[in-house]
């Protein structure tokens, strides 16, 4: 079924009234970000993304990509879609024009990149991997190798990867192996193994461009001794056309749950030759540029999945008949009742909308973040990057977390119809899966938001945030229609600082405490956050009910999903402030061999 349509409606609630993105654009600058070039994007990714890419999402998923001697054949109709792609300008959109970019904000291209991935997640990893390669090579490449490969990346002519880990070291990537070695011309010979890289190996573009992790010879151990080289399939001519092959080689490809129609490959570099970027030995803190795009990128699959899984599933809900409403019947000239009356359909298809929505609402304040760490002053510039700093592990991790939880949800709405793949609820399931996994897992994500976003700042970062909560609370607090949201956010908010400082007191007797809470940690905060916005969007969609709107459907929905995510769903902050505070003994009593006998 490929009946997916893009929820144009919400993303311009999201975009225009909750985030006011037009005054937003006009503050920073972006003249051409008018309203109605903000609609026409819009509709014409939509129709794209619904009319050529929808289709393609099953194909991709039972086709696969097959490897042959080193080449990759993508799924029927990937490559002539990614040529329509490239023709209609979409990689450019949000990129510097001095490298053939049309110069729109970077939220646009974040609502862009949403729909693709709502229509197929798979294809759509081929052209978003670039953006990470893209924004590091903006900041931190000469003039000659933005000329060279920006231009290219940017127009979409190349696409881009990240090489970071290998078979031995994971998330661990202080210990990789891969090592450069000068050549007498300036560049360097690159010799390694780098695993699970996505779109690393296809046949959509005439060039890929490696963005690869490894050792000069006289590094120091550790992720202190890590460079970032450009290590491309073909090393281009001087006139920028493809020139001869490089020696880095596609082994394999990896045999997968899920996102099959997405090249997941084995890397061999066998002497490659590479460029530096920037300086040696401080690569890791050049590629956070790219893992920071990939982890809210990731964030969108969360969105994406939800919403494929809701859309689907309702619509089901809505025409599968089956038993009778405990209340009295709702369809009493039909057989049954259809099963949108029970309340436990009820309750995954309104869990499914408040993760969806509020996700995407999440995603798109912090993609706001981002245009403002592109065009603030530095006051501004400064708050922004403090923010991002604290919410891009929430917006990674949870948004997944949920994600994945919403994509069951929806396979669990048809029943035993939902595990056969002909309506592609199997399929959603399987691809959300990685989400959790990829551009660091939801451990490592909970990791570096407790230890290092908050502990290692003494708040401050989660103080940042939590003030704005606070004001929000403040100028709400006689709105008698927003007073049930407002106390409970008081509440959290209010515990939110203390269970922090409960914490990191534990853990200074004892560190393990920081990892035994952190997934605790991470999945209360995203709750709480989602709560603020979930807020927000109350206040607004009933300022417009008071003012007459006539979309009044629209949103009184909004303000009973907002009731619903509190009364339903916001209670698991609960469990969660338990398990922390129960604290980390229980879960490291057992020796490594007591698990089992």
């Amino acid at each position: 079924m490929t009946d997916i349509k893009m929820p144009l409606r919400d993303m311009r609630f999201v975009m225009r009234e909750m985030l006011d993105s037009d005054k937003h654009y006009e503050s920073l600058g972006y003249e051409e970000a008018t309203p109605d070039v903000i609609d026409a994007i819009l509709e014409e990714g939509a129709k794209f993304c619904e009319s050529v890419l929808a289709p393609l999402n099953q194909i991709g998923d039972q086709q696969g990509c097959t490897w042959k001697d080193g080449e990759v054949t993508t799924p029927e109709g990937f490559k002539e879609a990614y040529q329509q792609f490239v023709e209609a300008g979409w990689p450019a959109l949000p990129h510097d024009p001095e490298y053939g970019g049309q110069g729109l904000p970077p939220s646009l291209g974040t609502t862009l990149s949403e729909m693709v991935g709502i229509a197929n997640w798979s294809w759509g990893m081929y052209p978003g991997l670039s953006h990470g390669a893209m924004n590091t090579l903006e900041k931190h490449g000469t003039d000659e190798q933005k000329s060279v490969y920006l231009t290219k990346l940017v127009e979409g002519r190349w696409t881009g990867t990240m090489c970071l880990t290998e078979p031995h070291c994971g998330t661990d990537l202080g210990i990789l192996r891969s090592k450069a070695e000068p050549n007498d011309d300036g560049s360097y010979a690159i010799t390694g193994t780098k695993i699970f890289i996505s779109a690393g190996e296809h046949d959509m573009t005439e060039n890929i461009v490696h963005i690869v992790l490894a050792r000069l010879p006289d590094a120091p151990a550790g992720t202190k001794g890590i460079s970032l080289f450009i290590v491309p399939k073909f090393i281009p001519n001087d006139d920028g056309s493809v020139g001869e092959r490089n020696g880095v080689v596609c082994g394999s490809l990896e045999h997968k749950m899920g996102i099959h129609g997405n090249a997941t490959a084995v890397l061999n570099f066998d002497g490659a030759k590479g460029f530096l970027i920037g300086e040696p030995n401080k690569g890791l803190n050049y590629m956070f540029i790219f893992m920071n795009t990939a982890r809210l990128g990731t964030a969108l699959q969360g969105v994406s999945h939800t919403e494929i899984g809701f859309q689907k599933s309702l619509a089901y809900a809505k025409d599968r008949l089956q038993m009778r409403s405990l209340s009295g019947a709702k369809n009493p000239e039909g057989p049954a009742d259809p099963i949108i009356v029970h309340p436990d359909v009820r309750r995954m298809l309104m869990t499914q909308k408040a993760f969806g929505e509020g996700s995407r609402m999440l995603v798109a304040t912090c993609s706001q973040l981002v245009d403002i760490t592109h065009r603030g002053d530095d006051e501004a510039k400064k708050e922004a990057e403090d923010l991002l700093a604290f919410l891009t592990p929430i917006a990674k991790a949870f948004i997944t977390e949920v994600g994945f939880e919403s994509a069951n949800l929806g396979l669990q709405c048809f029943g035993g119809h939902g595990y056969i793949a002909e309506w592609g609820m199997e399929q959603n399931v399987r691809d959300a899966r990685i989400s959790t996994i990829y551009e660091g897992t939801t451990g490592i994500q909970a990791l570096d938001l407790l230890g290092r976003k908050v502990l290692m700042t003494q708040g401050e970062l989660l103080r940042g945030f939590t003030k704005k909560v606070h004001k929000f609370c403040q100028a709400e607090i006689d709105n008698e229609a927003l007073a049930p949201f407002v106390t409970k956010l008081q509440e959290l908010n209010k515990q939110w600082g203390d269970l922090t400082l409960h914490v990191g007191g534990k853990a200074m007797e004892n560190p393990d405490e920081v990892g035994a809470a952190s997934v605790d940690y991470l999945m209360y905060s995203g709750y709480t956050v989602l709560a603020y916005l979930w807020a927000r969007a109350a206040k607004v969609a009933n300022e417009k009910l008071a003012e007459g709107a006539a979309d009044a459907d629209f949103y009184r929905a909004k303000v009973a999903t907002a009731r619903f995510y509190f009364d339903r769903i916001l209670p698991r902050t609960s469990s969660h402030a338990t398990a922390m505070l129960n604290g980390a003994a229980t879960m490291m009593e057992l020796d490594a061999d007591h698990f089992a006998f």
